[in-house]
């Protein structure tokens, strides 16, 4: 069972990518998206039998790497936390399949979209799926590839490609921490078993290592190196510019990639090397400050973002902020949890907006919407209660979540917590805020789109609202059904030994005994914002305009994303062009190619010009250089001794 779920979407995808044109379009949609309904259905048979039943176990694959004393396998790691990103990752990307049957429906390459789709999904399985450090990098760059080949799908679009190699590019930055990482651990434990490592683990805790003049601590180094990974990963704050470019991509990209697989990769990674990291709190402070930073920074910039689909984009990168604040206290359910309600409400925001734009022509600014709640009800009601879900309303999966990463914070008790507390309260706030924004904008209020796309305004089909309805089913009743198995009492024995935390951390049990005012923090400020949205965008709908004008420097700053992107490249773009230019022109130009390969045939072609000068055709001209030729023959025997 436990291969099926795995290989199901790569058999789907080569069939589709390999086969494509002979089976046609409808085929392989069938295909891909059969496979990943059957992995999903048996995704959810895993969760029940593992994590209720408790039936962990390890499937061995296959003999991979038997080099001296390294030796790995393949195999397939399913205890709780496997199981439940199984669920995740194949329920939504499933949802996603099908959902881009409808979505892609005008596009002439849907198969190579399908495969790419499955290609992608089989990469995420392998990441959660390993069982050691090497198998787990091989998933991780696996994503990072299938990611470039989704974000730059519409390759005719110059942006597209910008967008797929930025991230790129960015991802490999982590992912060299990441390998550093792993050649460090490999190094201290001789192995990369999970097992074998996170059982050495504590032996390992307050041992340093000689470098430079300092004497840094081994854990600490070794998580530090594999937090970079996941910051890439995640778009963890200055590793984020890639985030928002990614919406060049398919909008059902944008689901797969920001809901539920390639941005929760780096939680994952976090939460299964809880054994390490709870050895290491520098580290774990290191998260938590890195996470309440994110949370708040992407929310500021959601605030004044128009591109519908980049304030989702935004609120991707603020939730997984919360998700890595929650592990740095070491609540890690609490953030799995987060993880797994996240993506059933922040699936439905990205395919909603796909319908929205889909219904609107294309377009994806919400300044040309507006007013359109009566002509697609299905859509807006749907992503009303992502909406509601995302901000924490009452009794949805998000209030569930989102408040137990805020009780968390408060309940570590230390400064890292108490800034994780403050940031997710104040990100809470704006959240609330731009997600209403959105709403408002694109559904209410007069419409400011032109006729043309007004008349052509139209529900999306049922291939592409259904697996909308039921993402919304998961955003109302996710939180409230897995509470107790996630965070409640019973989440020790649903947990087993999938996560780590040290016996003298009481944080999980603190957090149910926090005032009663941090437990009403979040929800007092969610209908705050709601308040201040309605009032800017519906009732005063000059007000943002005029706000704007007023304090125009800090909007500039919100609207160019705090100017990362501009700051990179005069940091980091412009100095390497300057380099590779001088290195092309100088170095290659003028060294390599002028004294080697260059020079060379110049040289060759010079001496070949002076024989062919000899070559004159006339007979006293061959008797000169005969004459001269015997005379140096007979100088040099004469005077090297040679004649007698």
């Amino acid at each position: 069972m436990y291969s099926a779920i795995v290989f199901l979407p790569l058999i789907g995808a080569l069939l589709a990518g390999l086969f494509g044109r002979r089976i046609g379009d409808r085929g392989s949609q069938i295909i891909t998206c059969g496979a990943l309904v059957i992995s999903t259905l048996l995704s959810m048979a895993a969760l029940y039998q593992v994590g209720f039943l408790h039936q962990v176990q390890t499937v061995q694959v296959l003999r991979w790497i038997d080099s001296g004393a390294f030796q790995v396998d393949w195999r397939l790691r399913i205890d709780t936390l496997t199981a439940v990103m199984l669920v995740v990752v194949n329920g939504v990307s499933s949802l996603v399949h099908i959902y881009s049957v409808g979505y892609m429906g005008h596009d002439p390459h849907k198969p190579r979209f399908m495969a790419y789709l499955s290609l992608f999904t089989f990469a995420m399985l392998m990441l959660v799926t390993a069982d050691n450090f090497l198998q787990i990098y091989f998933g991780w760059e696996g994503v990072g590839l299938a990611s470039y080949l989704l974000i730059g799908f519409w390759y005719k679009r110059p942006s597209a490609n910008a967008a797929a190699i930025k991230a790129f590019v960015v991802n490999r930055v982590g992912d060299f921490g990441f390998a550093i990482g792993i050649m460090a651990i490999f190094m201290v434990f001789g192995t990369l078993s999970f097992d074998d490592v996170f059982a050495r683990a504590p032996e390992m805790a307050g041992k340093t290592f000689h470098f430079l003049n300092w004497q840094p601590d081994i854990l600490t180094t070794i998580c530090l190196l594999l937090f970079v990974g996941a910051m890439g990963k995640s778009a963890q704050f200055l590793l984020h510019t890639w985030l928002p470019d990614a919406m060049e991509g398919p909008t059902p990209v944008s689901a797969l990639i920001h809901a539920a697989t390639m941005v929760t990769a780096g939680v994952f990674l976090v939460a299964r090397c809880s054994p390490l990291f709870e050895y290491a709190p520098d580290a774990l402070a290191f998260v938590t400050v890195i996470g309440a930073t994110t949370a708040f920074f992407a929310a500021t910039i959601g605030l004044v973002q128009n591109d519908i689909k980049r304030v989702i984009a935004y609120s991707t990168c603020s939730q997984l902020g919360y998700m890595f604040f929650a592990a740095g206290v070491s609540a890690y359910n609490v953030a799995i949890f987060h993880l797994f309600t996240h993506a059933f409400f922040k699936a439905l925001l990205f395919l909603g907006a796909g319908s929205v734009i889909h219904a609107m022509s294309d377009e994806q600014d919400m300044r040309k919407m507006g007013g359109i709640y009566r002509l697609i009800p299905a859509t807006w009601i749907l992503m009303l209660i992502g909406t509601l879900a995302l901000t924490g309303f009452p009794l949805t999966a998000g209030y569930f979540s989102k408040d137990a990463v805020i009780e968390a914070a408060y309940a570590a008790g230390t400064s890292v917590g108490q800034y994780g507390f403050t940031m997710g309260v104040v990100a809470a706030t704006l959240t609330a805020f731009y997600s209403w924004r959105l709403i408002f904008m694109t559904f209410h209020g007069p419409s400011r789109a032109d006729h043309h796309t007004l008349d052509h305004v139209h529900e999306s089909p049922l291939v592409m609202l259904i697996p909308l309805v039921l993402l919304a089913a998961g955003a109302l009743f996710a939180g409230m059904a897995f509470a107790g198995s996630f965070i409640g009492e019973a989440s020790g024995e649903f947990w087993g030994k999938a996560l780590f935390v040290l016996p003298d951390r009481h944080v999980l049990e603190a957090m149910h005994h926090v005032p009663e005012w941090v437990k009403l923090s979040p929800v007092v400020v969610g209908f705050a914002g709601l308040a201040l949205a309605w009032y800017m965008y519906i009732r005063n709908p000059d007000a943002p305009r005029q706000l704007a004008k007023t304090h125009y420097p800090l909007y500039q700053f919100l609207l160019n994303k705090w100017y990362f992107d501009e700051l990179y490249d005069l940091i980091f773009v412009r100095p390497a062009m300057a380099i590779g230019r001088f290195l092309w022109l100088r170095g290659d130009g003028g060294v390599i190619d002028r004294f080697g390969p260059d020079g060379i045939a110049a040289g060759v072609q010079a001496l070949t010009r002076r024989a062919a000068q000899m070559q004159s055709g006339y007979v006293y001209h061959y008797a000169f250089a005969m004459l001269i030729g015997l005379s140096a023959i007979t100088t040099y025997y004469m005077f090297s001794g040679g004649a007698h």
